[in-house]
């Protein structure tokens, strides 16, 4: 049998939330499948939206968790079981405020850094070994805590453009890491998009 992989973006289901920050990892997942020719439908029993490809003899399997955000985990945890795949082999994309817009972080473990899409995960997978890519939105206001407003908004024209930058960027650092391994991918694409002139980072 073939090995299978798990690609997971989380977001709100709706067409309210079509678009907004938050759905960052939605557009990032919707953009691998259109890349890999893959049709989406919804699988009530994992309670998301589902499209399968195939990339380099790997079995690979797209997911949006149509749970709310703060649910996730109730999606993947039972697709992971269900499928056999083991925590290294999830690899989950969310927003992150905390990261300027045109910047990516990949990390093969780790924390959820306050993410409540990711605390469920690591609840419904029962650790905390498995990869995890964060998109970055930027903030309106770099002290005030309270960004819902920002979340849940949608990208302006110029954020945009920007933001279709980074989806390419980030596919090419999934298909690296599907490749050549965690280490690889942080090393190549962590860090901002190319032209911006920040230092890369591991």
């Amino acid at each position: 049998m073939e090995p299978t992989w798990l690609v997971v973006g989380l977001g709100n289901p709706g067409k309210d939330y079509e678009r907004t920050r938050h759905n960052a990892g939605f557009m990032l997942v919707e953009k691998l499948a259109e890349r890999w020719n893959a049709g989406w439908q919804t699988e009530k029993k994992f309670k998301a939206e589902v499209a399968r490809a195939s990339y380099d003899g790997r079995r690979m399997i797209l997911a949006k968790p149509q749970t709310f955000m703060n649910l996730s985990g109730e999606a993947v945890g039972p697709m992971a079981r269900f499928y056999r795949v083991p925590p290294g082999q999830v690899v989950v994309a969310v927003d992150d405020a905390d990261l300027p817009l045109g910047k990516v972080r990949f990390r093969p473990v780790g924390s959820s850094g306050g993410h409540h899409g990711l605390d469920s995960v690591e609840q419904h997978l029962g650790t905390r070994e498995w990869p995890r890519l964060r998109l970055g939105i930027g903030r309106n206001d770099p002290v005030k805590r309270e960004i819902s407003g920002h979340v849940l908004g949608r990208f302006s024209a110029e954020e945009t453009g920007t933001f279709a930058k980074v989806l390419d960027h980030a596919v090419a650092q999934v298909e690296c890491w599907l490749n050549d391994g965690a280490e690889l991918a942080m090393n190549r694409f962590n860090g901002p998009i190319a032209g911006l002139n920040e230092k890369k980072e591991l």
